[in-house]
């Protein structure tokens, strides 16, 4: 089922939250997020307030404080059981309380109650929590404030409360505002939400601020990303203990958090493995056919799904095997178990994937997993996963535990399409699948992402990864972060550790990475200076306390059932003594001031997130009656509807735009990487058959060539998508031998207008 609870109409009852700001503070890829939250009861009676709201799923929430008139309550980290207990308690006798705790099913939904709100009284909650930023495929980092919160569907089980209205009628405004710094010159900051211009704070341009214009509606998740020059240095961070911890505990002793960027043999790189299990993994939900954005072009999600497939499967390489799984409430897989790739199999895949739609209902994905790793590993084939969702499941942690458990079968690379797609499910599915993790949102082309990712598919995997230290004397080492399983080429691999004993401020240490890539022993090798930073108050330290909390929240799920109450109990610790929150712990408040109890009985508000509005109409075609629903603004939510009479709505069809030019030529490619000389390679390339047929040379050869020339000529602003199916080109014309290829550049240049070079080309 889809849980939409407290669904709010027109006649929605009035809610207590008037605004939401929150400050930015990035420095190099570390995120600092102030929240301020403020309230106001404007009703007669006394409230409590409950509001559901996402944030990133790897964040460490660190400080939650609220201010009552000029009273400032701070929240302390407590046990989740005796939280509640507490919050309860204060409620009842009435005083004020604050209540801050995170989904048991997903670590990026978070429910904050505000109790005991007098008639006419205002508070300000004040929310704080740190993150990594992740790095795009064009070196950018990610910065995301999740705005929605999507209805997510419930697989049978604990529902996550969501209240939703229009995103036109949310009552409360968000200012936003940004600070970067960093030890390279900030280039560029971009936005899905309209940005007042770059503020440079030095003549170096290390410093700059950034806000929202003005007018901003809170209705689309605020997405930023940050561009440095000389990006992606590997870099060690040291950071002091708090003075007032105990030496020898994780917040007592210096913490040092370590980024690497591998860096792997160009010869090793070049080449692309010919070999492997390809199983794509695709949802089908109602959700997908909501738009990729707000523009004109209205693709839908499930649309660019399937252009997406057309690319991937064109670009496998011969001798791989393959199979495409979709799924909703139900699943369903093209082929019974995977299969040869060839030209009959790519071509009965590809007439499938054309019909598929968003029509399998919820988001069911546990059980196509459970199908997928049921299914007996070839031989030297290694799998990889591919999962493409908008990431609207209630089941998160049981998902993520799933793919770990069968880690060692495979590598998977996530994908989220859309605004509010679980960041908590997409980089969990890649972190412990040992793979890569990419987000679509708003304007973003999914094609050259998702091609991203099939090339670190095909980079020959990184194994038998080694994690070194070499510290001075008296100085010991305890890593806190789970091993390293995947290394790709220019991809940041985080470590952090907890540095315990004495060393004198100028002593180094070193680290080495040491892996084997292609049958080639290889390493990295990074040297640090222990002297702690300055000015980065306690961040490594609850980045690092957030990492270990989630590693064992883990092994926990796996022990669930035994009776070693050891690893809870270990979380716990963590969390009260690092002040960050996870599963089994909770920020309460309460003012126990001298001011007079809070009288009459509590209303209960719930604060609405936004959502998309969807039309409906019903279509008489054939004889039959057709269900079309589009979206104007917001979020996706499922809506069932009784039968209707029969009668037309409408009697035109929509036209279908026309289909992209590159992706025309791409689909007329054969699996082998060659191009036929027919008519509708002619038309692709904007020509007649007459002015393409040429009786001198191969037909096959000279089609080919055509299409490489017209790819380089032409589509070089979209050459991530399309050179992998040019190479695999490249290898078939290499493989005939033919010895017309320069007459064939020179001729097909002239026919096109180009003048691209045979070397070019890879010829």
């Amino acid at each position: 089922m889809v849980n939409c609870c407290g669904l709010l109409t027109a006649n929605k009852e009035p809610v207590p939250l008037k605004s939401v700001g929150v400050e930015l503070e990035v420095r190099d890829h570390v995120a600092t997020v102030v929240s301020t939250l403020n309230y106001e009861n404007k009703e007669d009676k006394p409230l409590e307030a409950v509001f559901v709201f996402p944030l990133p799923g790897d964040a460490a929430v660190c400080h939650f404080s609220a201010t009552i008139g000029q009273t400032q309550i701070v929240a302390e980290v407590k046990e989740k059981q005796e939280a509640r207990e507490e919050y309860d308690d204060a409620l009842s006798s009435g005083q004020q309380a604050f209540l801050l705790e995170e989904s048991e099913q997903s670590p990026d939904i978070f429910s904050l109650s505000v109790g005991s709100l007098p008639p006419g009284e205002s508070a300000s909650i004040r929310l704080e929590y740190v993150t990594e930023l992740a790095v795009q495929a064009d070196d950018g980092l990610r910065f995301c404030l999740p705005a929605v919160l999507n209805p997510r569907y419930q697989p049978q089980g604990a529902s996550v409360q969501v209240t939703s209205v229009p995103a036109s009628l949310v009552p409360y405004s968000l200012s936003f505002s940004a600070r970067v710094s960093s030890p390279r010159p900030v280039s560029k900051v971009e936005s899905n939400c309209s940005l007042d211009p770059l503020q440079y704070l030095n003549p170096e341009q290390t410093q700059a601020t950034v806000k929202l214009a003005a007018g901003h509606k809170f209705d689309r998740d605020v997405e930023l990303l940050i561009y440095y020059k000389d990006a992606h240095q590997p870099t060690a961070v040291v950071e002091a203990g708090q003075a007032s911890a105990k030496p020898g505990t994780l917040m007592g002793d210096p913490v040092v958090m370590l980024s690497l960027y591998p860096e792997f043999p160009q010869a090793v790189m070049s080449s692309v493995a010919s070999c492997g299990e390809f199983v794509f993994l695709l949802d089908r939900s109602g959700s997908m056919d909501c738009p990729m954005d707000r523009s004109k072009r209205r693709e839908t999600r499930i649309g660019s799904a399937r252009d997406t497939l057309l690319l991937l499967l064109k670009s496998l390489p011969m001798g791989c095997y393959f199979n495409i799984y979709s799924f909703g409430s139900s699943f369903q897989h093209i082929f019974p178990k995977s299969v040869e790739y060839s030209q009959k199999t790519m071509e009965e895949a590809l007439k499938t994937v054309e019909e598929m739609g968003a029509d399998l209902g919820g988001t069911e994905i546990l059980n196509p997993l459970k199908h997928i790793y049921s299914q007996p590993c070839i031989p030297n084939q290694p799998r990889q996963l591919f999962v493409f969702t908008d990431g609207e499941v209630g089941n998160t942690k049981e998902v993520i535990s799933l793919v770990k458990k069968n880690s060692g079968s495979h590598r998977c690379f996530s994908f989220g399409i859309g605004e509010g797609a679980s960041s908590a499910l997409i980089n969990g599915l890649a972190k412990e699948g040992g793979g890569h993790a990419q987000f679509i949102t708003g304007t973003d082309r999914m094609q050259p992402k998702v091609m991203q990712s099939l090339r670190f598919a095909l980079q020959p995997a990184v194994v038998d990864i080694s994690v070194t230290w070499d510290l001075p004397k008296g100085v010991s080492v305890t890593v806190l972060s789970p091993p390293i399983t995947a290394l790709f080429q220019g991809q940041r691999s985080l470590i952090y550790a907890q540095l315990t004993g004495e060393s004198s401020k100028a002593a180094e240490g070193c680290v080495t990475v040491k892996y084997s890539l292609a049958g080639h022993p290889s390493q990295n090798q990074l040297h640090f200076s222990l002297k702690p930073a300055e000015d980065t108050g306690l961040t490594v330290h609850r980045l690092a306390a957030r990492t270990l909390i989630r590693s064992l929240e883990m092994e926990e799920r796996e022990r669930r059932g035994e009776q070693d109450k050891g690893v809870k109990k270990k979380v716990v610790e963590v969390s009260v003594q690092s002040g960050v929150s996870s599963v089994f712990t909770a920020f309460i408040a309460v003012n126990k001031g001298d001011g007079e109890a809070v009288q009459g009985p509590l209303v209960r508000r719930n604060v609405p997130t936004p959502k998309m509005t969807l039309d409906v109409m019903w279509v008489r075609t054939c004889g039959q009656m057709l269900k079309i629903v589009w979206i104007r603004t917001g979020l996706c939510i499922f809506v069932s509807f009784p039968s209707v009479p029969l009668f037309l709505l409408s009697s035109t069809a929509p036209k279908q735009p026309p289909r992209d030019p590159l992706l025309q030529l791409v689909s007329l490619q054969k699996a082998s990487g060659c191009w036929v000389l027919d008519p509708a390679l002619a038309a692709a390339l904007g020509k007649t058959s007459e002015e393409v047929e040429n009786l001198k040379l191969a037909s096959e050869v000279w089609a080919t060539i055509l299409a490489l020339i017209w790819l380089h000529g032409f589509k070089m602003d979209a050459q991530d998508e399309w050179q992998l199916l040019a190479m695999k080109a490249v290898s078939w014309l290499r493989a005939q031998n033919a010895s017309c290829v320069t007459e064939c550049v020179e001729a097909g240049n002239a026919l096109l207008g180009c003048n691209v070079k045979k070397d070019v080309l890879g010829l």
